[in-house]
């Protein structure tokens, strides 16, 4: 009984740490998202969606057609107009993507889309304007290469952007962007 005593003892100051805390920044608990969490559950864009047509339709026509130029319209009104999640307005979030520089002077960015992959609003079309967001980072960030992912950890709201780039559905008012490394690889190196 004795023992059992002791060992208890002996583990009770274990049992007093508080397990680990959540990040905070500005005193916000900090989400960590994935770019499927900025799409409605329900949200599915089918092809026929995207084009008001069906694939064999779209592949009938000629690309030098007004009817072609129209179908090009659909899409990027479909693309510009993505549902977003209105429930992370205004929250607390850490998101992983690629910068495309949109305001800024000479290698320092200032303004930027934040999307899922390299290469997004820089070829056509872009992705749905739920999966791009208008990112503001006031002090300004040195790019050393699009190439890149990056974290950003900042204040999320559902703001509608538009650029010749493509539309942002949200903006990100960014606090820090540190390069990305995934977790999982570096706790097996």
């Amino acid at each position: 009984m004795k023992k059992l005593c002791r060992l208890a003892a002996l583990l009770m100051p274990l049992l007093l740490i508080s397990p680990v805390q959540a990040e905070k920044m500005n005193g916000e608990e900090v989400q960590e998202i994935t770019w499927d969490e900025l799409m409605p559950p329900d949200y599915n864009l089918t092809f026929e969606d995207l084009y008001g047509t069906s694939q064999d339709d779209v592949e009938a026509l000629d690309d030098y057609t007004e009817e072609a130029s129209d179908l090009l319209d659909h899409m990027q009104q479909v693309l510009a107009s993505a549902p977003v999640v209105e429930e992370l307005d205004g929250k607390m979030v850490r998101v992983p993507g690629f910068v495309v520089p949109l305001e800024g002077e000479d290698q320092r960015v200032d303004r930027f889309f934040l999307v899922p992959y390299f290469g997004a609003c820089i070829h056509t079309p872009p992705p749905p304007s739920n999966q791009i967001i208008d990112t503001h980072y006031e002090p300004g960030t040195k790019l050393d290469s699009l190439y890149d992912a990056v974290w950003i950890t900042g204040k999320l709201t559902v703001h509608t952007f538009e650029h010749e780039m493509g539309t942002a559905g949200y903006r990100l008012e960014a606090f820090r962007i540190e390069p990305y490394e995934m977790e999982d690889e570096e706790s097996q190196g």
